[in-house]
């Protein structure tokens, strides 16, 4: 009897460490095929986490004008319709309204002008359709129906709900009886209004999360939202990943002897100003004579390659050490060749473990810290020499995936310099890991039988 054969699609860097690296397709029954454009050294280091039977290579997808248009009026129409649910009106900050270039400028005008008039649900859903045929209408869909019948796929499984070509691969899928499932990426990704895709499972983290997925999309049936948890935080369950401490210090010169306080960074549009929050840091510990008793460990956003936070690591070298992320980077491919090694999620695990606190600005790192039972410390304060004046870490805080808070003191909140010692080094306020916990298990779900949950959708659905 032949097997069953289950695509799975990765977009994302991020969904080959939560699904891959997490073994979460090992012990499936159904031959496992890679749906992928991936350079060869992305296939090489997937294959020696996860047992590959075949692959198939993405055939190239260039957007149509009408999809595009489509999709983005559909984004657009979206956030106006979820604002008018949750009355939350940064969420119309996930639209740029500053687009460069002419022919771009005119391009998106015509959408702002066309969502004015779009604003019943029912003309939401007509787009939908008409978005559904347009994708059908495009080579691409063509070439996709030929490889997934010709490989005899059964199952469809995307990490990423979002991703531009996942749409009509799911939709060959679907009009070749093929099941499928996405997952949903992120905590705040729900609010964004980007599911470009139509699926038969969606995969969420939490109640929560399935909670806003029938809010936002009520058209779709609440027995199709499976949650399931999320592997992202499954790496700190096993010890295996945690590094030799005389070994992690060495490689990255730390001294045994100082606490770390781990800064991380954000990308340059979500906190365009790290590099002058680092430098706070940085600066009021020296100024409390504190460098000989901490040390700074700075862990970049691993797609910022910017080289923002030289000149500050240059200045105070003796104070910030860093470890950079180990992802791989194709300089010659797009950004769904940019993935991590196993090998950062160690260093991930193990730059949790070794410090004492994290610092940020809105990154769901406190999650991860809170694996740990460590604090986390939440930059609530804007810089007075900004590097992007329309930007505030005011907007950050009122993002709709924040609401999901219960607690003001699941984080500490540094509300200016002048409390960098007392909260950071001092943790005033910090009371107990409780309402981080209790934050955590909201947004991610309690944490039992994850991997077989997802699995089971795979086989039974």
């Amino acid at each position: 009897m032949e097997k069953n054969r289950i695509a799975l699609l990765f977009p994302d860097g991020v969904g080959i460490r939560n699904y891959l690296y997490s073994n979460v397709f090992d012990n499936l029954e159904e031959d496992i095929v890679l749906f992928h454009n991936f350079d060869p050294e992305t296939i090489t280091a997937i294959k020696e986490s996860t047992p590959i039977n075949e692959e198939i290579l993405i055939p190239n997808y260039k957007e149509s004008v009408k999809e595009k248009f489509l999709r983005e009026l559909i984004c657009l129409s979206r956030l106006y319709y979820n604002n008018s649910k949750v009355n939350n009106p940064s969420l119309l900050t996930n639209w740029n309204w500053n687009q460069k270039g002419l022919s771009k400028k005119i391009f998106y005008k015509a959408i702002e002008v066309s969502s004015v008039f779009l604003k019943k649900y029912s003309s939401i859903l007509k787009l939908e359709k008409r978005y559904q045929k347009a994708i059908r209408k495009n080579p691409f869909y063509n070439e996709v129906i030929n490889l997934l019948k010709d490989r005899q796929i059964n199952h469809v499984f995307c990490s990423h709900q979002r991703a531009l070509s996942a749409a009509p691969v799911f939709a060959a899928a679907a009009d070749l009886g093929i099941k499928t499932s996405t997952v949903i990426y992120s905590w705040d990704n729900l609010p964004k209004a980007r599911l470009a895709l139509r699926a038969n499972n969606y995969l969420v983290w939490s109640d929560y999360m399935k909670d806003e997925l029938k809010l936002y999309y009520p058209e779709i049936p609440s027995e199709d939202i499976h949650v399931t948890g999320t592997p992202q935080f499954e790496f700190y369950n096993n010890p295996d990943n945690i590094i030799d401490k005389n070994t992690f210090y060495e490689k990255y010169n730390l001294d045994l002897n100082k606490k770390i306080i781990c800064f991380s960074g954000d990308d340059t549009k979500t906190s365009p100003d790290d590099p002058a929050y680092l430098k706070d840091i940085a600066d009021e510990i020296i100024r409390a004579n504190l460098q000989n008793e901490y040390q700074i460990l700075l862990r970049r956003c691993p797609v910022d390659f910017s080289g923002r936070f030289d000149a500050i690591i240059k200045q105070h070298k003796d104070l910030i050490k860093e470890a950079p992320p180990l992802w791989y980077f194709s300089k010659s491919k797009e950004w769904n060749t940019v993935y991590p090694t196993f090998e950062d999620v160690k260093l991930l695990v193990s730059t949790v473990f070794y410090s004492e606190i994290v610092v940020n600005v809105g990154s769901t790192m406190a999650f991860d810290f809170g694996k740990f039972n460590k604090p986390c410390v939440f930059i609530n304060y804007d810089q007075q020499n900004q590097n992007d004046k329309n930007w505030s870490v005011k907007t950050i805080y009122q993002f709709q995936h924040f609401k999901s808070m219960p607690d003001t003191n699941a984080v500490l909140w540094l509300n200016s310099k002048e409390e960098i010692i007392d909260k950071i080094i001092d943790k005033k306020n910090w009371n107990s890991i409780a309402p981080l916990k209790n934050w955590y298990e909201i947004v991610a779900g309690k944490e039992n039988n994850i991997i077989s949950k997802i699995s089971n959708v795979i086989k039974n659905t």
